[in-house]
């Protein structure tokens, strides 16, 4: 099986392009469902191809394996999807294969790759992800096993290092930035746009703070109402949000809208009702929740995802021994995978790869097995001594391993006969000390 990747990043691609890549997670199971008949349809390729979409704010990431890769199908697929051009496409993104996929997967996993390093909620991101792909029917043996691999890697970097200690998350960065711009954050209004994993998490670090009030506006008032609940907050709907805008001195959003639910003109008429009054904003969404215009207005504080990642990089220099630490575990993982990876690639000649040779060698010493128990069985029925029929049943597995064995040794040249004693020497005749005894 080939594996290959094809991802844009916030190392690669600024916020609005991410945008145009964002999946929400009910979103991906038609998505992949589209990217494997593409992929399918494409020169003819196995439909059975593995895939797994993993989006996030900071990464829109294409795992795939198949008898043959297929990063530029892939790369004009994604494009299309986005509504770009595959050059601009190409421009901001990167493409791995082989090992570079794994090394790439363990180290998304780790919170190596993320703005903020060492950061955990990747990780559930991914697992999300991979669970979503087995939904959709799209994971198969490969990429499961590459996940699976990946979730051990992250768990063993995250126990033996200290690459999560001094993090700062983007919660917590909001708030540093909040605490900035006012004096003191239990007199001011705060209003969390959604109620996500991202909104829960920003609403624990301010609720720390004690804030005047806390709000939740969400499109379903249910699950608005259970996290205000927990934060002693109140609820609205979204739809009621630009009439209580000016209300609030903060603004956190993140929903998994596809367009911007808070305008510039909504935003300019809470500025007017609060006489202008400074109003503190963090758009979290990929795609955005504010228009980008909002920003340009003189008493708004507007910070996206991307204008976090100087705040949330400050405890970055604590880390690099322990990035070194988790690197040399990675690269361990790796290896681990190319070697399993190794296993199962079909191998020159009739025998085919490793693992189908195993698995008729199982099937040929089962078959063996049953034949000498049901001898043995009619043996016992007859009233035979249970010694004699042990001796039996001992004595014709032995044959039988060992007859292919001794075939080889007799038949060939002298130089052919001195190769096979080398090899039957080597799996038979090893030491006590080796075999455990």
């Amino acid at each position: 099986m080939a594996v290959w990747a094809l991802g844009i990043n916030h190392h690669t691609a600024p916020l609005d392009l991410r945008g145009r890549f964002a999946f929400a997670l009910d979103q991906i199971a038609p998505t992949l469902h589209g990217l494997r008949q593409s992929l399918a349809q494409g020169a003819g390729r196995h439909p059975d191809v593995e895939t797994a979409i993993i989006s996030t704010c900071n990464r829109t990431e294409i795992y795939c394996a198949a008898e043959a890769p297929a990063l530029d199908h892939t790369l004009d697929w994604l494009a299309s999807s986005g509504g770009v051009s595959p050059s601009l496409l190409r421009s901001h993104s990167y493409t791995l294969e082989s090992g570079l996929v794994a090394r790439h997967a363990f180290r998304v996993a780790s919170g190596l790759d993320s703005m903020v390093l060492g950061e955990a909620q990747i990780l559930g991101q991914m697992k999300d992800a991979v669970r979503a792909a087995k939904g959709a029917g799209a994971l198969g043996t490969t990429l499961n096993q590459l996940f699976q691999r990946s979730f051990a890697v992250a768990k063993e970097v995250r126990t033996s290092t200290d690459i999560g200690a001094h993090s700062i998350s983007m919660a917590a960065a909001a708030v540093r930035l909040a605490g900035q711009l006012f004096e003191d954050l239990s007199k001011i209004r705060v209003l969390f746009v959604g109620a996500g994993e991202m909104i829960e998490l920003c609403a624990t670090h301010f609720a720390a703070r004690n804030p005047k009030q806390i709000a939740i506006a969400n499109r379903t008032l249910e699950r608005g109402e259970k996290l205000a609940t927990r934060f002693g907050g109140e609820v609205m709907r979204l739809a009621d949000l630009p009439d209580h805008l000016h209300e609030f001195d903060a603004v956190v959003s993140c929903t998994a809208s596809t367009l911007p639910i808070i305008g510039l003109g909504a935003v300019e008429r809470a500025l007017k009702k609060r006489r202008h009054r400074p109003i503190f904003m963090v758009d979290l969404a990929v795609p955005r929740d504010i228009e980008p215009e909002v920003k340009q207005l003189e008493d708004v504080y507007l910070y996206t995802v991307d204008d976090l990642a100087s705040v949330v990089q400050t405890a970055q220099a604590h880390r690099q021994a322990a990035v070194a630490q988790a690197e040399a575990i990675i690269d361990a993982g790796v290896q681990s995978f190319m070697h399993w990876m190794e296993l199962r690639t079909p191998a020159a000649g009739p025998s085919g790869g490793v693992v189908p040779l195993i698995r008729q060698l199982n099937t040929q010493t089962d078959e063996w097995r049953a034949l000498e128990i049901a001898r043995a069985k009619k043996l016992l029925a007859k009233g035979e001594d249970i010694d004699t029929v042990l001796e039996a049943l001992s004595r014709g597995l032995t044959q039988k391993m060992l007859h292919g064995t001794m075939a080889e040794l007799r038949a060939g040249d002298a130089e052919t006969r001195a190769q096979t004693a080398q090899t039957v020497s080597r799996l038979f005749l090893r030491s006590s000390s080796r075999n455990g005894l």
